[in-house]
């Protein structure tokens, strides 16, 4: 998707009966009918890009590399995308095995061991 605000001619098909009520609309308030459409094409935009479903669907696609980086931006926009490049960098790392450092006691005196062996049935 080009961030040109350039027209770019569209060919699709529709019923007649929206092409008639379009050009009705269009007429009832003195603008073009291309004006329309993208008027509505933009507002359609516009309320999926902000729904929950939309962006989680985008996020799914894009951490199962469905999706690339670029369109995750023009779908979701650059600050979203870029959120979700940082998520996503994180979740593809392994877990840093760190041992516990001995100088500290980070359970406060209050650790208790657990028998696991009972559980592994």
């Amino acid at each position: 998707m080009s961030s040109s605000d350039e027209p770019r001619r569209v060919h699709f098909q529709s019923p007649e009966y929206l092409v008639d009520r379009l050009d009705a609309i269009a007429d009832l308030f003195d603008k073009d009918r291309t004006d329309l459409l993208v008027e509505a094409i933009r507002e359609y935009i516009e309320e999926t890009a902000d729904s929950e479903t939309f962006q989680e669907l985008v996020a799914t696609k894009y951490y199962d590399d469905q999706l690339e980086f670029e369109t995750v931006k023009q779908l979701v926009g650059a600050e979203t995308a870029q959120r979700l490049r940082l998520l996503k960098a994180d979740l593809d790392d392994e877990p840093l095995d760190l041992a516990a450092p001995e100088d500290v006691d980070i359970y406060g005196g209050d650790a208790v061991t657990v028998d696991t062996t009972a559980d592994e049935r």
